[in-house]
């Protein structure tokens, strides 16, 4: 194999853990096995990740770089973004899945689910009497599934909702062990506030040397690189600014060489941009209405700038109508503006592109890229 054969597949190897940190794609593991010595020393010199390989999955133990950022919810298999419910669903079935035998069944489960849901301290309120809560349950599951921490033994979840069946279920306990990221087990956390819970579950070590404290820093930064669409100046504090500032060159240098990523640099900050479009989970531009809304959202606030709540329904009830032909049915149907606003406003929130303040929208640096320029009329 020749060294460009070489790093071509190491490049493979990070990108696809990069996209599915809990990966089982057999080609995929293949190769992270056959790079797995250089692949463990890069991402911990370079991020500080655990990288954990056995014979069905490998699995990348990832750290948010901001804990509280909801722009990239758990979606289910349409696509649609995790509420609360589901979010507090998932966290009670993983728990009863913990303790459960090596079957389950969806019912079991449900029932378990049910009983934990019913602890008055958990403050949340779940009965599976409603189709939607049952549904809420079963999109749970599936997401299990695709994760690998449940395999079907038989049965269909579809036969569940309509309460005409039962779905059996193999628990796969390596895969569920897994899942948790964090340097410290939930435990042996007693802080009391949800907020404080969080930051202490994915508190790391205080660095007490130089060495260390840029180690700290390199480390942060290039997760947040790999991470964010954008990584601006003004979001960083005054430590990480003034590394990011003196070795922004050497860091992304080596993102680029490790993962194919090409490096976007401006006067507001740096994006790690994907000439594949493989690395993101929201994407810009897309096709259909909600691609062509997001998009024309995007136009407006590159060139106006700040726009109110009102303002932004308003535009996107006028390209409704201007649109109609080409959109998906109902888009001029009242209301229909605000779901359509909300959607383009998650991507591009998402992607830091804009960002809600309270009844308004700001674009954020990146989002000049697209302002239209004034046509040009060239002479004879």
């Amino acid at each position: 194999m020749t060294p460009e054969e070489d790093l071509a597949q190491r490049r493979t190897a990070l990108r696809a853990l990069l996209a599915a940190p809990l990966l089982r794609d057999p080609d995929k593991l293949v190769l992270v096995r056959r790079h797995l010595s250089e692949l463990r020393d890069w991402l911990t010199r370079e991020t500080g990740w655990r990288l954990v390989v056995d014979s069905e999955s490998a699995r990348l133990f990832k750290t948010a770089p901001d804990p509280s950022d909801a722009t990239h919810p758990a979606r289910g298999r349409a696509g649609e973004p995790y509420g609360r419910r589901r979010y507090v669903v998932l966290c009670l079935a993983l728990a009863m899945l913990e303790r459960a035998d090596a079957q389950t069944t969806l019912g079991g489960l449900a029932e378990e689910v049910l009983n934990a849901a019913a602890e008055p301290e958990l403050d949340f309120a779940f009965t599976l009497d409603s189709r939607q809560e049952r549904a809420d349950l079963v999109a749970v599951v599936r997401t299990l599934i695709d994760w690998g921490v449940l395999r079907k033994v038989a049965g269909d979840e579809d036969a569940y909702l309509s309460a005409t069946g039962d779905v059996l279920y193999d628990v796969r306990r390596p895969v569920l062990a897994a899942l948790l990221t964090g340097t410290r087990g939930p435990s042996t956390i007693t802080a009391e506030s949800f907020g404080e819970r969080i930051a202490k579950l994915a508190a790391e070590p205080v660095a007490d040397t130089d060495d260390l404290r840029n180690q700290a820093l390199r480390r942060r930064l290039t997760r947040r690189l790999l991470e964010d669409p954008v990584v601006y100046y003004t979001e960083l504090d005054d430590a990480e600014r003034a590394y990011l500032t003196s070795q922004r060159h050497a860091i992304t240098r080596r993102i680029e060489e490790a993962t194919g990523l090409v490096a976007e640099v401006r006067a507001e900050g740096i994006a790690m941009a994907d000439p594949d479009d493989e690395l993101t989970d929201v994407r810009m531009p897309e096709q259909r209405t909600d691609g062509h809304v997001t998009l024309l959202v995007a136009e407006l606030l590159a060139e106006r700038g700040e726009q109110s709540m009102e303002e932004l329904r308003s535009f996107v009830r006028r390209a409704a109508r201007e649109h109609t032909s080409f959109w998906r049915k109902g888009v001029t149907e009242p209301g229909a503006e605000d779901g359509l606003l909300a959607t383009a406003l998650g991507k591009l929130t998402a992607l830091r592109l804009a960002e809600v303040r309270h009844d308004t929208v700001a674009g954020l640096p990146a989002i000049a890229r697209y302002a239209l320029d004034a046509p040009v009329v060239k002479g004879p």
